[in-house]
């Protein structure tokens, strides 16, 4: 299963891609407006330090105007893949777009039904709310396993992205329905390395390495 960051922090996303772990990132019109910068020169920014697939956000609302802003979008970068919403605007511009080969993220994606609808359009990567729909009271991971398992039967090409992830449960509980992709904010991409036992087995090994002589040369 792949690791996404969702940010527009450069310097989260600088010490993610250090880690050696990090896969892509994904944004969104919050996340660039926390940033505090021009959209184009940080999307630009971020298109450059991180080697896989970056997800940008187009927001036009008309399926005509959609496709001209992803395409110059898409024009930002090689690993430039468009977010579109879940929309029947958004489906439409989709199934356009693919057939000229632009990557697409259609997101928003709350059920079984919409996920149908993304890849049969031809959709790079389907961006399941899992955190939002847990929120109010429906199981997300159930709509990633059936969705997994029609993706399998039908022979779509497209990728399970789990979204809205609010805690580490929701990265296990992701790669055990067989996600794709995870995307998570920094904080929870920074709890995954840690656990009470690692960091108390640690510290003890510390402890006692300082009682004996000599040293590693």
């Amino acid at each position: 299963m792949k690791i996404f960051l969702d940010t527009a922090d450069v310097e989260e996303i600088k010490k993610a891609v250090d880690s050696g772990v990090l896969d892509g990132i994904t944004t969104n019109p919050s996340r660039i407006a926390k940033a505090g910068r021009p959209f184009e020169s940080i999307a630009r920014e971020i298109l450059a330090m991180v080697p896989g697939d970056v997800s940008l956000e187009a927001m036009s609302e008309k399926w005509p105007d959609m496709i001209k802003e992803v395409k110059v979008l898409a024009g930002w970068g090689n690993n430039a893949v468009i977010k579109l919403p879940m929309t029947r605007d958004g489906i439409k511009a989709l199934a356009i777009l693919s057939k000229e080969g632009i990557r697409i993220n259609l997101t928003m994606v709350a059920s079984q039904n919409q996920a149908l609808l993304a890849c049969k359009a031809g959709a790079t990567y389907v961006s399941i709310i899992v955190g939002r729909m847990d929120a109010i009271g429906m199981n997300g991971m159930e709509v990633v396993r059936d969705t997994k398992e029609m993706i399998k039967e039908y022979g779509f090409g497209s990728q399970i992205i789990i979204g809205s992830v609010r805690t580490p449960l929701h990265v296990l509980t992701a790669a055990r329905a067989g996600a794709d992709v995870v995307t998570v904010p920094y904080k929870v991409f920074d709890q995954l390395f840690g656990h009470p036992l690692t960091d108390g087995g640690l510290a003890q090994f510390e402890k006692d390495w300082s009682k004996v002589e000599g040293e590693v040369t």
